[in-house]
């Protein structure tokens, strides 16, 4: 279970990343920051979720 959530942080954080880069945001400013936060909680609870409905 740990893994799946892991996974999910990993890679919500690199999607939140890459939305901040889509406006123009460096990696280290607040939106950019904070994309990364939002998206990273939001892979974390996929990766919960996937995990109860798959095994």
């Amino acid at each position: 279970m740990k893994t799946f959530i892991y996974l999910g942080i990993f890679i919500g954080s690199y999607v939140g990343s890459l939305v901040a880069k889509l406006w123009d945001a460096n990696l280290f400013s607040f939106s950019g920051m904070l994309s990364s936060i939002i998206f990273s909680i939001l892979g974390g609870i996929l990766g919960y979720k996937i995990y109860q409905r798959f095994f």
